[in-house]
């Protein structure tokens, strides 16, 4: 193994169409026993930070971490058919992905706010969870801190697959936080303009390789490749 790659899921992957606002909006409720008056905060911060802003917010106690990620995993279990019907895979996600299975010496896995039971939601119910090696990922439950889920992702690979501590890691990613989560966990970034952020935003935050979304499965193989030496 030469290189590891660890993709954001939501609005870098995939459109989930609101789906997101609903699950942490069904989870307050089941915790608060009331509906929450405020969105949650996402942008690519981490389920633990979204939540407990969320319950600070309103003026809350936030409860314990244990009980916030059973709420989050029971408010999307068997949200697939609202995914797909509501939502997309975006333009050159799942031909990038599958070019990355194809390539010897590639680890695709993914880095992602979410826990990895909803995570693995939002995938399964496009089909992308086959192309990913989810198993060795960095999830919402591992750290509030973003960054940290990279050494989460980086420790799980390499006791999966025996490789050196020095393998180079990049992280593609539509957000500021992803860019600063690349630079905290010394990995490289691509950043791609699939979200809500520009390429001049992402550029701002850090960011040296900025793609205006996935569209170029060739060159952003020959990026990563790049990259990697």
């Amino acid at each position: 193994m030469q290189l590891i790659v660890l993709w954001d899921v939501d609005h870098t992957l995939v459109d989930n169409a609101g789906v997101s606002k609903e699950i942490y909006a069904g989870a307050f409720k089941a915790l608060a026993g009331r509906d929450a008056e405020l969105p949650a905060p996402t942008e690519g911060r981490t389920d633990r930070a979204i939540m407990r802003e969320m319950f600070v917010r309103h003026g809350l106690p936030v409860p314990g971490w244990s009980s916030v990620q059973r709420a989050l995993e029971e408010a999307g279990r068997g949200r697939e058919e609202d995914l797909r019907r509501r939502g997309r895979v975006l333009p050159g996600a799942e031909e990038a992905l599958k070019a990355l299975t194809a390539e010897p010496g590639i680890c695709s896995s993914v880095l992602t706010g979410n826990i990895s039971a909803n995570a693995r939601v939002k995938l399964r119910a496009f089909g992308l969870d086959a192309l990913l090696d989810t198993a060795v990922g960095g999830y919402g439950e591992d750290s509030e801190d973003r960054a940290r889920l990279v050494g989460s992702a980086r420790e799980r690979i390499r006791a999966a697959y025996d490789v050196p501590a020095a393998i180079s890691t990049v992280l593609i990613g539509d957000t500021p936080r992803d860019v600063y989560a690349a630079q905290e966990a010394h990995a490289h970034c691509v950043a791609v303009a699939s979200g809500i952020h520009s390429t001049d935003q992402l550029r701002a935050a850090g960011a040296r390789a900025v793609l205006p979304n996935l569209t170029d499965t060739e060159g952003l193989v020959a990026r990563l490749w790049g990259l990697a030496q």
